[in-house]
């Protein structure tokens, strides 16, 4: 039987990165004069990627309206950002020893995010994370990124991984939708940012807590496909 694929989703699965995302995102909206965000109505705007979370902040404060706004404010974000990656941002409780579970079982890692690429292995560099993974797939990394399931099915791909033989770990609805659209079964995790109450999304499991990871993928992929 071929070695499963395990792919996860970065921000809010793998690792706390909500600080150091947000905590720019504040000094951007401050810089710009305009009042800081909600932490939790800032959690719930990361998911889709870091553009769309700066453009929608600035919708949210009556601003992001017009491209060129939104591409100059949105480089001064990533290049603050960039030098904090970091700062705050930690793997989740449990999550580095569910990774080395699943790699003792012979299953292949991989990483399939709507962060750019360059910033996602800058990210997993410093927190000596990168060389878990067998291929790292940002949102240019492919000209399509997620709830697209085509970046599942080609991040899949570069792994050497089969959707017949896979499971995507993720905490929101674009992570959901493509295992959905891909095929896959889809661990969603319930201490991210989703805006959007996981139950509605009907992921095949919800999980609190990573300790219980690798039993729920062994049983998902052990399970009979429908």
């Amino acid at each position: 039987m071929a070695a499963a694929t395990i792919v996860f989703d970065l921000d809010g699965t793998l690792v706390d990165t909500h600080p150091d995302l947000i905590g720019t995102l504040s000094w951007l909206l401050e810089e710009e004069g305009l009042d800081a965000i909600d932490l939790e109505a800032a959690k719930k705007l990361i998911g889709h990627g870091m553009r769309p979370m700066v453009e929608n902040a600035l919708k949210l404060k009556g601003r992001g309206f017009d491209k060129a706004e939104v591409d100059a404010v949105f480089a001064r974000y990533i290049a603050v950002y960039e030098t904090r990656l970091t700062r705050e941002s930690r793997p989740f409780p449990g999550m580095l020893d569910a990774l080395d579970r699943l790699a003792d079982q012979g299953m292949t890692l991989a990483v399939c995010t709507n962060k750019v690429e360059r910033l996602a292995k800058k990210l997993l560099d410093e927190l000596d994370m990168s060389r878990r993974f067998a291929v790292i797939a940002g949102a240019d990394t492919y000209g399509v990124r997620k709830p697209d399931p085509g970046h599942l099915l080609m991040t899949l791909r570069d792994a050497g991984g089969d959707p017949a033989r896979a499971v995507m770990v993720g905490d929101s609805d674009t992570d959901i939708r493509a295992a959905q659209g891909a095929g896959v079964p889809v661990v969603a995790y319930s201490g991210g940012y989703t805006a959007i109450p996981l139950a509605s999304l009907d992921p095949d499991v919800i999980i609190d807590h990573y300790d219980v990871l690798p039993e729920t993928v062994g049983r998902l992929l052990s399970s009979p496909k429908v």
